[in-house]
């Protein structure tokens, strides 16, 4: 039996793993109708101790990711989803989406690539199976 997803949350990056997550959400919104949540998180692991005190370099780093996630919202909506938001959270990627944006957004599927270079899943051991073990709804991870 097929399911109908209303609202879609897809997680992105730069990683070709997370591309092939997106585009599959926006396959999956279109065939379902749904609306599309798209999140990106600024992981703070990622700085080293001078760049985490110089908020000129976070706010550059967040305009980047801001910048790049209005990309991914603009082809969402280029694609015919009629319902586009996006969300920039900063953290630990898998406590942020699982903690905080799946709990304020109530998404009722979550898609997200198996791998990445960077951001939302490092590699599948940590990330990406963290969302899927906690996550309290459906997630897809896409290879």
């Amino acid at each position: 039996m097929h399911k109908d997803f209303r609202t879609i949350l897809v997680g992105v990056d730069d990683s070709d793993d997370a591309i092939t997550a997106f585009q599959y959400a926006i396959h999956r919104a279109k065939a379902d109708d749904a609306a599309l949540i798209i999140v990106s998180v600024l992981e703070s692991d990622e700085m080293n101790i001078y760049q985490a005190l110089t908020k000129d370099y976070i706010h550059g780093e967040r305009q980047e990711l801001e910048k790049h996630v209005q990309d991914y919202a603009n082809l969402a909506t280029k694609a015919g989803i009629r319902s586009v938001r996006t969300v920039i959270a900063e953290g630990d990627a898998g406590e942020e989406i699982v903690k905080t944006v799946i709990p304020q957004f109530n998404p009722d599927l979550l898609i997200i690539g198996a791998a990445a270079k960077q951001g939302i899943a490092k590699h599948f051991g940590s990330q990406a199976a963290y969302m899927a073990k906690y996550a309290p709804i459906s997630v897809l991870v896409v290879r």
